[in-house]
């Protein structure tokens, strides 16, 4: 018998519809015509034991027990899911060859590997197992996957990283977590202060730039702009490039603080000759952006439609498994494998069936077009997420599903749509020893900024005809009065793309390159749970679009060491897991350091001074931290 052990119920039943019919409807699994089964796992079957199923002592918080580092690692059933875990167990002692349909990423791999190890099979069906890449659930791509079975030992590694993953999670997110809320105890607090390896840093994020905000003064800051003419009588107006001279009057983003220095520059330029000394005309192209990962696609439709990350994340769950109208959502790739191309024009024409872009614009896109996103070489375990070739009968999208639908859509239907053009010009003008900067950015022709919005050509600043060396005259300057303002609050948008950049939030030269190269923050898979996660422990809140940090949030980042409210540890961990998935380095490898920094960070907690907490709210609450904690398997 050959069982197909898929990761959630509506993907063993995509499997199933692709293979030999009848089919019977057994209690946790579909039997096949010729004997063969199809069941599956609902997420992750199996979790982290806790600290008192290892010795139950430990479900008192004390101090004493801290770190708590299990010797032999244990999983446990899920209560909820632990009839299905029965079933599989049984099928699979009973199978003689074993697929494995996980989802295609690290955490689909771990756990249906989870639920084979548990049954004690000899090592000789282990190398038979196989793997099946599902990213599409309709049937032809089912069928597609189905006849290019790979074996499961290449996926082993994978499997590897994800597992030590969760164990370093579990070790920091509930040592950590009791160390500080037993901290916190000793203060007078009275709730859990939950500490997460990518949690924390994210928290961290938002209190730092509401601090930035509130201690933000405002500061004037000064321009000048010079207007020219041309010996033809056209006119245009540059800026004052500060020289190296200028440095002591500016702040360190090169603003001038100093009016005099401003209207002397204005004096001098004022009636003066002046002559182009660099000229820069090109004409440009811009490809249109690739088409979504996940995290590319919530940022967008926090700006368009407000849309929190989860919601996003739920809606193309339902597009995916119910309605069948996307590739997997999970993606963190935005290439597609060129063999795709052969499937444009079935895919094109379900957009237009489906309203996912006008008819109209689904007949302009020209289907021979093979855009940068068609590159073998990027596309890894995922690629894109993309609308599939299934055609709806009739319009059964909610308004959120639309919305949705018609954003992956136009990213899909970008790629077959000619490049933007334009032209740029660049110019350096000479006043009186001074040099001043004018461009200019005119419309050729949209392309594929038609579907994006933009319905007509436009000159963004108009320049003269000019050549270099030209003569011109400075008819006056003119000071320009500025203000310094603060950093914007965070919105769903920008702390999507903050975590999915967090380079940009990091000082040290080697951290940013790790982070540059991993995905930041989180995985695409786990963010948007994050997000929600922080609100639901009131660690963040909604201001309108704005996201703030509460004052447990607040409190809670000023108490913690600076390395565990900066993204440099998860940035240090994420490297290291994709050196163990692409086996650069051994599980021993990433655990011995970790180990050492974590007993250094629960002795920190030990030691700190009750005043840290003098922040957080006093009032007398029910002890929760003696409950039996539950801490997450994934990423927080």
């Amino acid at each position: 018998m050959k069982l197909y052990i898929a990761e959630k119920p509506s993907l063993a039943r995509a499997i199933a519809d692709a293979l030999p019919k009848p089919q019977k409807k057994q209690d946790g699994y579909i039997e096949l015509a010729n004997g063969d089964c199809v069941s599956w796992c609902i997420g992750h079957l199996l979790e982290q034991a806790e600290p008192d199923d290892y010795d139950a002592s430990f479900k008192k918080w004390r101090f004493e027990h801290l770190p708590i580092v299990p010797e032999q690692w244990q999983l446990k059933p899920k209560s909820k899911t632990r009839k299905q875990l029965t079933v599989l167990k049984k099928l699979i002692k009973q199978a003689s060859i074993i697929v494995h349909a996980g989802d295609p990423d690290r955490e689909g791999q771990l756990l249906v590997d989870e639920v084979i190890e548990q049954v004690k099979l000899s090592q000789a069906k282990k190398q038979q197992i196989q793997r099946l890449l599902i990213s599409d659930l309709n049937l032809s791509a089912v069928k597609k996957a189905l006849n290019n079975l790979k074996s499961n030992r290449d996926f082993i590694p994978l499997s590897v990283s994800a597992l030590a993953r969760s164990r370093a999670d579990w070790l920091f997110g509930m040592n950590l977590t009791r160390a500080y809320t037993l901290a916190g105890q000793k203060a007078g607090f009275g709730n859990v202060l939950s500490v997460g390896r990518v949690q924390t840093p994210i928290l961290g994020l938002v209190v730092n730039r509401d601090n930035e905000i509130a201690n933000f003064v405002a500061k004037p800051f000064y321009e000048v702009l010079a207007h020219l003419e041309t010996e033809q009588q056209q006119t245009f107006s540059a800026k004052w490039q500060p020289s190296k001279a200028c440095e002591p009057y500016q702040d360190e983003e090169g603003r001038v603080l100093h009016r005099g220095l401003a209207e002397n520059v204005v004096s001098r330029i004022t009636n003066q000759p002046a002559k182009v000394v660099e000229l820069e005309q090109k004409q440009k192209k811009q490809q249109a952006p690739l088409p979504y990962n996940l995290s590319a696609l919530q940022i967008d439709a926090a700006k368009a439609f407000s849309m929190p990350a989860q919601k996003v994340l739920d809606t193309c769950q339902s597009l995916y498994e119910r309605h069948k109208l996307i590739t997997y959502p999970r993606s963190d790739n935005r290439y597609l494998p060129k063999e795709h191309h052969k499937d444009v024009t079935s895919i094109i024409a379900a957009i237009a069936n489906n309203e996912g872009q006008s008819s109209e614009a689904c007949k302009q896109a020209d289907t021979s077009k093979r855009s940068k996103c068609f590159n073998d070489s990027k596309v890894a375990a995922h690629h894109a997420i993309v609308p599939t070739e299934k055609q709806l009968r009739s319009a059964s999208l909610n308004s959120d599903e639309q919305k949705i639908y018609r954003l992956i859509c136009r990213h899909y239907l970008i790629q077959f749509y000619p490049s933007y053009v334009f032209n740029e010009t660049k110019v350096t003008v000479e006043i009186a020893g001074g040099l001043f900067k004018a461009a200019a950015k005119q419309d050729i022709s949209l392309g594929f900024k038609t579907l994006m919005g933009k319905t007509e050509l436009k000159d963004e600043q108009t320049l003269p005809a000019l050549e270099k060396g030209q003569p011109l005259h400075c008819n006056q300057g003119e000071v320009i009065d500025k203000m310094t303002t603060p950093p914007a609050h965070f919105t769903d948008a920008t702390l999507l793309s903050a975590m999915t950049g967090i380079s940009r939030y990091v000082k040290d030269s080697e951290i940013k390159k790790i982070l540059k190269e991993t995905d930041g923050l989180g995985t695409e898979a786990t963010r948007a749970g994050i997000l929600e996660l922080l609100f639901k422990r009131r660690f963040l809140e909604r201001q309108g679009k704005n996201i703030l940090a509460t004052a447990t949030g607040k409190a809670l980042i000023s108490t913690l060491p600076e390395q565990l409210a900066s993204p440099d540890l998860t940035a240090k961990w994420e490297a290291s897991l994709g050196n163990i998935a692409e086996q650069h380095m051994s599980y021993q490898q990433f655990l011995t350091p970790l180990l050492t920094e974590l007993h250094a960070l629960v002795d920190q907690a030990k030691q700190c001074d009750s005043q840290v907490f003098a922040q957080l709210p006093k009032t007398p609450q029910k002890r929760r931290f003696k409950r039996k904690a539950k801490p997450r398997a994934k990423s927080t």
